[in-house]
């Protein structure tokens, strides 16, 4: 199985939150920065972890903007 790769757009000022959150839940989702200025980043998601990975996005989208591209 391969790793999972989604964009999303998200508040620009909370990218350094996102890239923490998904570093403290190792093995589950690495964050990329794509474009800072628009708030553009990539989460390339271990396959075995999708589920992981969706629950936290959700809570994610709950306090601030976290939209799927």
């Amino acid at each position: 199985m391969k790793t999972l790769l989604k964009e999303y757009k998200v508040d620009k000022t909370r990218i350094g939150f996102i890239k923490f959150i998904f570093e403290a839940h190792e093995g589950i989702a690495v964050a990329t920065t794509l474009d800072p200025k628009t708030g553009h980043i990539r989460l390339a998601i271990a396959p075995q972890r999708t589920e992981s990975a969706f629950r936290i996005i959700e809570d994610l989208k709950k306090d601030f903007l976290f939209d799927e591209l």
